[in-house]
């Protein structure tokens, strides 16, 4: 079981998570795209996972489908009805593998403890390379379902009432392991204030060159992208780490 000094070690290279899978190169969250974002290079990969009607998780980013001419939330229909390019998360694993970082937005909290048990399932790595993203008290929650998965505080700067360091210490009070913030919000001296208190630095919405070049000179551990190639490439180059 892995400890706590062992979850936080800083990322360095930080982590090229393939957000939706390559959805700037394939449909989002099909396994085309999870596995077209591996032969790019992804080191990571996102999703979005939802509870289906018989509790099968699977993985869509709104949440709903259309029924003829009607919208119905995913939670009420069954696996077999859904969409043939709506994944289940074992299907991922079945196709990827569990060697690379996973990171999951829970759009539905009854989920997270079938993630867990379908990771278990899996086997191997996935387990250890799950990173349940959600608001910071659903996340202080989840700490009980399993020492070894990442927990992950999904929020923006504004909302953190606070403040920077007073979050940093309730992130490590309630073993919370990572923060993530749009690239816009990221500076070096906010990464190197969240490493001090032992948590990872996650950004997301990094797009183009300059922004993931930006966002790579702030230190954080993690990137999430629609374009692959572009993240996996500013990584390989990654400049200077501010100050």
């Amino acid at each position: 079981m892995a400890t706590v000094a062992d979850r936080l070690i800083s990322s360095q290279p930080p982590i090229g998570f393939a957000h939706r899978g390559a959805r700037a190169h394939a449909p989002e969250n099909t396994i085309e795209a999870f596995t077209l974002a591996t032969r790019l290079g992804a080191t990571g990969l996102e999703s979005d996972v939802w509870l289906t009607a018989d509790g099968q998780a699977v993985l869509d980013h709104d949440g709903v489908v259309r029924s003829g001419l009607r919208k119905r939330p995913i939670a009420q229909v069954a696996r077999a009805s859904l969409p043939g390019h709506i994944p289940t998360l074992a299907e991922l694993y079945d196709a990827v593998g569990t060697e690379r970082p996973l990171s999951l937005d829970v759009k539905d909290p009854a989920a997270a403890a079938i993630v867990v048990a379908v990771a278990r399932e899996a086997g191997d790595d996935a387990v250890g390379n799950l990173y349940l993203c959600t608001s910071f008290d659903q996340a202080a929650a989840w700490r009980e379902l399993d020492d070894d998965i990442k927990l992950v505080d999904s929020t923006r700067l504004r909302r953190v009432k606070e403040g920077a360091e007073r979050r940093a210490a309730n992130l490590a009070n309630a073993g919370i392991d990572v923060i993530n913030l749009p690239i816009d919000d990221w500076t070096g001296g906010l990464t190197t204030l969240f490493h001090r208190f032992g948590r990872q630095a996650f950004g997301w919405d990094a797009q183009y060159r300059r922004q993931l070049d930006a966002l790579l000179a702030t230190g954080v551990d993690g990137i999430y992208s629609d374009h692959v190639d572009r993240m996996m490439d500013a990584i390989a180059g990654r400049p200077e780490v501010l100050d």
